[in-house]
């Protein structure tokens, strides 16, 4: 099974993910993109017993914006490390927390939002996926 390991920006919260994320892909809601400081979002979304903190767990912070999503943050350096959804069963670990792990996402979600087009041939999704109470729908490139 494989195991990657990522940090906050400071080092002092460490993770650890197992195994093979559910997906992976892009988030171009407002949300996502304040919080990121980018205009997308890089996700890569793993059942919650896959993602362990392995240090500093005393450093991590948590804003809780919605019921849907707890972004969890260090408190010393502010990084950005993950956000778990308890409504979905899924941990979302940020792509750039976890450098080891190749990156390959599979889909662009909240697309009509999007602020940053990009054409690179995933589907790009309205909003979210039914199974997660979106509409389904999508959007040509």
């Amino acid at each position: 099974m494989a195991t990657h390991t990522g940090e906050c920006f400071c080092g002092a919260v460490r993770i650890e993910v197992s195994g093979e994320p559910e997906a992976m892909g892009y988030c171009h809601c407002r949300s996502c993109r304040s919080w990121s400081g980018g205009p997308v979002n890089a996700f890569t979304l793993w059942k919650p017993d896959a993602v362990r903190v392995v240090s500093g767990a005393e450093n991590l912070g948590m804003f809780q914006k919605t019921e849907v999503s707890q972004r969890q943050f260090c408190k010393k350096c502010g990084g950005h490390v993950m956000a778990n959804h308890p409504p979905l069963a899924l941990a979302d670990v940020f792509a750039a927390t976890i450098p080891t792990l190749t990156f390959t996402p599979v889909l662009h979600v909240n697309y009509a939002e999007t602020v940053l087009p990009m054409k690179d041939g995933l589907p790009k999704m309205k909003d979210f996926p039914k199974e997660f109470g979106g509409s389904g729908g999508l959007i040509a490139e």
